[in-house]
């Protein structure tokens, strides 16, 4: 049996899912426009998060973690007051003079950023009912070893290429300089809108 019409099924849903705006690619921006390497950093924890919660829906845990309700709840509420923090962060940086402002390309302490994005990508909950749901739909039952090797790679694949990519776009020199003028309103409306999803995600059941 053939199994590539499923894995490019997979590949073309996730990437739709990646592409659309939300925690995941706020994340990513905000620190790719301060820092290249932050940026990065930030992708590639993200990506490891997808990584994660596609093992776990690979073994079913994924749609049963979304019916255990005390740990989605837990999950939830963790991963919305993490948005609020992170949120809170942007909107006082918006705050800051301009001459305080220093945007580099590669500089910058970056030790934390592959944690941030994992953070990020672990702690939201609707990440769960989607691979679960994904995987449920596109995958067949009893896929073999090999499926199951080639779709962590496409997550892999896809989700770090896309994330990579928008780090390096919003860390591009023409972009930065722009950020660099306009930082604080542009600080502002994405603390704005990480606080927005935080609250969205702590109100919503």
């Amino acid at each position: 049996m053939s199994y590539l019409p499923q894995l490019l099924t997979l590949a073309a849903v996730l990437l739709l899912a990646c592409i659309s705006p939300g925690p995941d690619f706020i994340a990513v921006t905000s620190h790719a426009l301060a820092s290249r390497r932050r940026g990065l950093g930030v992708a590639l924890g993200v990506a490891a998060a997808c990584v994660v919660w596609a093992s776990l829906a690979m073994f079913g845990l994924g749609v049963l973690l979304v019916r255990i309700s005390w740990l989605y709840e837990a999950i939830r509420v963790v991963g919305a007051l993490y948005l609020i923090y992170l949120g809170a962060k942007l909107l006082l940086s918006a705050r800051k003079s301009y001459g305080a402002l220093t945007v580099e390309a590669v500089e910058g302490d970056t030790r934390f950023a592959p944690r941030i994005g994992l953070l990020v990508g672990l702690t939201n909950p609707k990440s769960a009912a989607f691979f679960g749901s994904l995987f449920v739909t596109v995958l067949p039952v009893g896929a073999p070893l090999w499926v199951q090797g080639a779709t962590l790679a496409i997550v892999a694949l896809v989700a770090g290429g896309w994330f990579t990519l928008v780090a390096y776009m919003f860390s591009a020199k023409r972009v930065r300089s722009l950020y660099a003028r306009v930082r604080r309103p542009i600080d502002a409306v994405m603390g704005a809108i990480l606080v927005g999803l935080g609250v969205h995600l702590a109100a919503s059941r």
